[in-house]
């Protein structure tokens, strides 16, 4: 039996008709992303549902590099920004306002005429992106909306999330198969009788037969789910010299320093007028790249 405090994205699939299903818990991943930042209370949970989102359409998207769901608004939660990765990475950020004008569980009111975006980016560069409108400020909602509109997938998804642990179920059916109406009717109302708690205390293998015992399933090994931030001093040292080295010194003439913080992590990068010497230098000797 597996735990409930292991940070895992499962993958099963009803092996009678063609529908797929997700399931993942966030732990450690999700309190480090709150112990980077001091987040209000009426943030979190929108937060939370965003990460948790990413987290398993990761599991559902084929793409390799990395997976981006953005939420932006003109309201008191201005962004929400979730990443995956394919070997299941997470990180997570909000942007929002210092006093909020909506009540703090409006979250209608809180991310008020919001859009999602969906971006996936290939190592390459090579980008995809996706957009649709975020209705009510519901973000499960609006994720199954996505799917409806650009994958003209019917999709279905349950969260609860507290300070402590998010989790959520994934149900799709999939592309070109075989599946009466009332199959996929039936395994909705089944997991619409999903209560809060057991989303986030049950293990896998119990919740999903409380759910659907007397259907065939097959379920996958489980996938871990860790925090990671990808940014790096080398990367913004590449972005610096990626400005000039005229740019980077007239900065450095106002300021002093450049201090560069990562909005994920909050990790901060300070170059002086040293380092940036080195930068330059080294670029200049550096063998140039085959085209």
């Amino acid at each position: 039996m597996s735990s409930a405090s292991e940070d895992y994205l499962y993958r099963f699939l009803f092996e009678e008709f063609g529908v797929r299903g997700e399931f993942v818990r966030l732990d450690a991943s999700w309190r480090a992303v709150q112990e980077r930042h001091d987040y209000p209370s009426w943030v979190k949970p929108a937060l939370g549902q965003t990460l948790t989102a990413v987290t398993l359409l990761s599991g559902t998207i084929k793409f390799k590099g990395s997976l981006t769901l953005q939420l932006k608004s003109e309201s008191d939660i201005q962004a929400l920004i979730a990443q995956a990765t394919e070997q299941r990475t997470i990180r997570g950020m909000a942007q929002f306002v210092e006093t909020p004008q909506a009540k703090p569980d409006d979250m209608a009111g809180l991310l008020g005429d919001a859009r999602l975006i969906l971006t996936t980016e290939a190592p390459n560069g090579e980008r995809y992106q996706g957009i649709v409108a975020v209705e009510g400020g519901d973000v499960v909602k609006s994720v199954e909306q996505y799917f409806e509109q650009s994958e003209q997938l019917p999709t279905r998804l349950w969260m609860a999330g507290n300070d402590d642990t998010f989790a959520g179920l994934f149900l799709q059916r999939l592309p070109q198969s075989e599946i009466e109406d009332e199959d996929w009717s039936r395994v909705c109302m089944l997991a619409d009788t999903i209560k809060d708690d057991e989303l986030l205390t049950l293990d896998v293998e119990t919740l999903l037969h409380r759910l659907f015992h007397e259907e065939s399933l097959r379920l996958f090994d489980p996938e871990p789910v860790a925090f990671r931030c990808s940014c790096s001093r080398e990367r913004v040292a590449n972005t610096l010299v990626s400005l000039g080295e005229g740019e980077v010194t007239q900065i450095l003439e106002e300021l002093g320093s450049i201090s560069v913080d990562c909005e994920f992590c909050n990790a901060n990068y300070r170059f002086d007028a040293i380092d940036a010497a080195a930068l330059f230098k080294e670029a200049e000797s550096a063998p140039p790249q085959v085209q």
